[in-house]
């Protein structure tokens, strides 16, 4: 697209004639995915500032340099067009709407927020969807997903450029479907300005990621963006049971819908009865009912099932099809995925990291499992320290057995984070295993019959973050080699 096309009222300030007729093939904000003839803007990150990428930008094609409006940055090179504006990330939010030719208009977005549920929520849409002969793809934790294409996941949410890149090749396949995973971060660093979500869901909202939010109502605040910024026809699904709820009410300002188990909601679920091999319940909307029968263990996920639910009912999917696509989903990956070789007691991975999560999975199993739970748990490092004290005294209180072991360190020493878990500790049933494969081998080896071994925190993820280094860990593998050479 030519650059004077593509900054037509959007670009209030002057720059010479010779640089109009430039035709922008790309618009980056990553100087690793400039090409010739991109368009480089430089964002000021949470780790790094994109002024220092600038040159490199140049060197690999760039023709067109936007900077914010205070940067007095110098460059070498004459033939180079740069521009200057006082809010970067809405301008690239505006020349990414131009460029893609607002995608959102060929396709219904979805977006999912909220501590607990987004991952397993996406893949009951995706199920429900493609039951019905819907073409879905997906962005969210564990991979990004449309057509043919699976693209690793660095964050839940990606930065703007990929998201916008994403929805307009979703379009390119005559996708009809966006379900996206909306992290508090995305909201906050406007990962997702400028998208038009005809539904946003909120799951719940517990302790988490207050590392990087001030408090829990800064953090509240950050999920809220995305009700806030609905359009006046998009559907704002609500759990009604959370105790943010009614704030959010207020807030949204889309069409309000609830789900909840509590509470009179929109979209309810009666006659809940959960077992090790998953859960049925009567699932009651606006003037219909139906019995639903799912794979998914725990009340929990009853919650994420009436989310899926309500966004497909107001979709206008009978609910016949949407029990169909919810009775179809076998599982999640890394979300209480059971592992099964031959043992006589079971073995689960969950990827719950929060204290509400690790209460809500321990409270799951201990409603269907008669045994002992053992339980195999650590905390990220460079993360919220305070969750760490209460998610040890959340697992010795409900676990029976305890190990507490290494996640994701990064760069914090593995030894200061288990004295972190531990200072919450006031039972005597832990042991600490610094060594994350060792732990796990140590709980395999102490199960007896019927008892529950559940190892949580990484779930799907298939490596483990050592410092500067990045390794392969793969849960799933490592259960499964120990088991089968016992």
């Amino acid at each position: 697209m030519l650059l004077h096309k593509l900054l037509e009222n959007i670009y209030c300030g002057s720059f010479p004639d010779v640089f109009k007729e430039i035709d922008i093939t790309s618009i980056c904000s990553d100087s690793r995915e400039v090409q010739k003839g991109s368009l480089f803007i430089a964002l000021k990150g949470y780790h790094v500032d994109g002024i220092s990428f600038i040159e490199d930008a140049i060197e690999k094609g760039a023709r067109v340099i936007v900077t914010e409006a205070q940067t007095d940055y110098k460059s070498k090179s004459s033939d180079i067009c740069f521009l200057k504006t006082e809010d970067p990330q809405g301008f690239l939010a505006k020349i990414l709407m131009r460029f893609y030719q607002t995608p959102w208009e060929k396709i219904k977005i979805i977006g999912v927020t909220g501590t607990n549920g987004k991952t397993t929520i996406t893949y009951l849409l995706e199920s429900i969807l493609t039951c019905v002969r819907k073409s879905c793809g997906v962005i969210g934790t564990v991979n990004h997903r449309f057509g043919n294409k699976v693209i690793p996941a660095d964050n839940t949410t990606p930065g703007l450029v990929d998201n916008y890149q994403y929805i307009s090749d979703m379009v390119g396949q005559k996708i009809e479907y966006c379900v996206m995973e909306v992290s508090s971060h995305a909201l906050t660093q406007r990962r997702v300005e400028g998208i038009d979500f005809n539904v946003a869901v909120f799951t719940n909202l517990t302790q988490d990621h207050l590392d990087y939010h001030k408090n829990l109502n800064d953090y509240f605040l950050a999920k809220s963006l995305l009700f806030k910024n609905l359009s006046p026809d998009a559907i704002a699904l609500i759990n009604h049971d959370d105790s943010y709820a009614e704030e959010l009410f207020s807030l949204s300002q889309g069409k309000i819908k609830t789900y909840g188990i509590k509470k009179d909601s929109s979209i309810m679920a009666k006659d809940i009865i959960l077992s090790l091999a998953g859960s049925t319940f009567n699932l009651i909307t606006e003037g219909e009912q139906i019995s639903i029968r799912t794979n998914l263990i725990g009340r929990h996920n009853i919650y994420n099932i009436l989310a899926a639910v309500g966004v497909c009912f107001y979709e206008g999917i009978s609910l016949q099809k949407i029990k169909e696509g919810i009775e179809h989903l076998v599982g999640v990956p890394g979300r209480l995925e059971r592992i099964q070789c031959g043992q006589d007691f079971n073995v689960f991975i969950d990827y719950a990291h929060t204290e509400d999560a690790l209460k809500n999975i321990l409270s799951s199993i201990r409603e269907v499992c008669s045994g002992r739970i053992v339980l195999v748990f650590g905390c990220g490092g460079d993360r919220d320290q305070d969750k760490r004290p209460k998610m040890g005294k959340i697992a010795c209180d409900m676990a029976d057995d305890v190990i507490v072991t290494s996640d994701n360190p990064r760069t914090e020493d593995p030894k200061a984070i288990i004295d972190g878990i531990v200072r919450g500790i006031t039972k005597k049933n832990y042991t600490v295993v610094l060594n994350r494969i060792e732990a796990i081998h140590l709980a395999l080896d102490i199960a007896q019959a019927g008892n529950t071994v559940l190892i949580v925190g990484k779930g799907h993820e298939d490596y483990q973050i050592l410092k500067d280094k990045k390794i392969d860990f793969n849960e799933r593998q490592i259960i499964e080699e120990y088991l089968r050479l016992r």
